[in-house]
Order: C-alpha cells, then structure tokens, then sequence
C-alpha cells in the first residue's frame, strides 16, 4: 500500500502575474510534511490542473519532488481528457521520480463504462506507473461505476486504488467489498472520511489538510487505528470548515484560508474568481472561530 492516512491535494499557489509561484509551493511541501502527512498529491483538482500547461504540471510535480525528498510519497496527478496526453504526462512524471500517478476519469468527452476501462488499459500497457482512478462525477459529468473500477483493478496490480468522490457511500461500500487485496480506498470527500473509513478505507485526500494537515491528520489515524472516539471529536469538530471549503468551487475558499494565513498570495486563474463577499464573510468568522490565522496556530 504505498500510503495509508491523509494525502493532501495540494493548491497551485500564483504569484500576481499568474505564474507559479515555485518558492511558495516549496513552503507549502515542508509545511505539510513538518505536520506529518503521509502523501501528497500536487496537479489535482484543487491545485487548478486543468488550467496549467503540461510544462507547469511537470514543474510543478518536480518541485514537490525535489523539496519532498522521499520524506512522503508524492502521487502526481496527471489525468486529462485525452488517452494520449494523460500516457505522455504519466511517463514523464514517472521519470522525475513520482511514486504513483491520479488518474482523473476523462471529462467532459463523457465516456462510455467500457470507455473508461479502455482508458485505465492503455494507461497499464503504455507506462510502468502506479495507478489510482480518481473517480469524481460532479467535475467529470461521469460515474465510474463500482464493477467498472473493480474491472479496471484487476488489470494490474498497479492499479494501487481510488479516489472516491462519488459521495455515494453506498457504492463505496460496493468497491470495498470485492475489490483484490492490493486496491485500496480513498475519500474523496473530507466530511465523508470517517464513514469511509468505518466501511474499510485506507484514508482520503483531501482539501482541509492544505492548511489544518496535523489536526485533520490526527483524527484520520484516530479512525484508522479504531479510535472512533477520538476520531469523531476531531472530524465532527472539523466539520463546518470541510462544508465551508465548498461554499464556491474548490479551490477558491481554500486559497482564500491560506492566503489569510499569510501562506500565499489570493491569486486564482480564470474561470476561477475570488470568493463573493458574503463568503468571505462566512470563512472568516469561522476562522476566527477556529483561530486560524497564522501557520503556527495552524494545528
């Protein structure tokens, strides 16, 4: 299992002109592993992937590599919506040294079921990487249902596991069933974590552990341990700042809490917009709340 716990899905931070901001992203890698987190995952939903060129996704991706330093399996997201290109940006990240690679189900071509296991098969017979199937309908406009994935697990052994935002708990639950030994579970919805992991999930990757990595972290091991007590505290407490994180589209509320921390600058790419005011006004109240605002208060 290349990890178990909380994978953070890292943000893109932008300096004001909207490049990338390398030496933020650097403070933001050690931030994470300082706070103990046992994956991360940079070029995915919430680092604005499907706004950056490929050379700004292997940048990015090399980076998070060059700071990790093995201290943290970094799983580089390198889906697109093209078979060919998502097989190019595999390889490459594989020869930068990514230990396994998120493989968003192609969007907006809204595949076929059968599409979608051919997909995931040209991936297995074009590169050597480690695979996770990032199945999110609500961005892709497609449900990769559970017998597709558990079809697709079986291709390979190096179809290591899912990132399941479905939100359906119940089609979780049809994955963990029947799924080979060597395929693991992933939340792909922090509120949904702790259900999750209940019905047999290694753990989740998430939004919120962008800026509370150590808090959020501890209660994800709590439940992975069997500590549900402790684990309940921790992620019911957490609860309203895993809602607020989708008050607009990801991953602009949590640009925002991190640029309120001082961690980055506010910079988003269009389509993406800053925060409506009463929004903001909402994240700020719970931040005061939580007395998040400044990385040493952060956990």
């Amino acid at each position: 299992m290349l990890f178990r716990g909380t994978a953070t899905a890292l943000v893109t931070p932008f300096q004001p002109d909207g490049r990338i901001d390398g030496a933020t992203l650097e403070r933001l890698v050690e931030f994470q592993i300082a706070h103990g987190i046992e994956a991360l995952v940079p070029c995915g939903s919430t680092g604005e992937s499907a706004t950056m060129t490929m050379a700004e996704r292997l940048s990015v991706i090399e980076s998070t590599l060059s700071v990790a330093r093995k201290r943290a399996p970094v799983i580089a997201g390198t889906g697109t919506n093209d078979t060919r290109t998502t097989i190019e940006l595999t390889n490459r990240a594989i020869e930068l040294g990514a230990d396994a690679v998120l493989v968003v189900t192609p969007y907006y071509n809204k595949p076929s079921q059968r599409g979608l296991v051919e997909h995931y098969r040209a991936l297995i017979r074009e590169t050597d990487a480690r695979i996770i199937i990032y199945n999110v309908p609500g961005r892709t406009g497609v449900n990769m249902l559970p017998q597709t994935q558990l079809e697709v697990a079986v291709l390979s052994e190096r179809i290591i596991g899912t990132k399941e935002a479905s939100g359906d708990l119940e089609q979780m639950q049809a994955i963990l069933r029947d799924a080979p030994p060597y395929f693991a579970l992933y939340s792909g919805d922090d509120a949904l974590t702790l259900p999750a992991i209940a019905c047999g999930a290694q753990g989740v990757i998430s939004v919120i552990s962008n800026y509370l990595p150590g808090r959020f972290g501890d209660g994800v091991r709590a439940a992975l341990s069997g500590d549900y007590q402790t684990a309940r505290a921790i992620l019911l407490e957490l609860l309203p700042l895993m809602q607020a994180n989708f008050i607009e589209p990801n991953p602009i509320p949590v640009k925002f809490i991190l640029a309120q921390m001082g961690m980055i600058e506010e910079v988003y790419r269009l389509p993406l917009v800053p925060l409506q005011p009463q929004s903001k006004q909402r994240i700020l109240q719970l931040l005061e709340q939580f007395g998040i605002m400044h990385p040493k208060t952060a956990d």
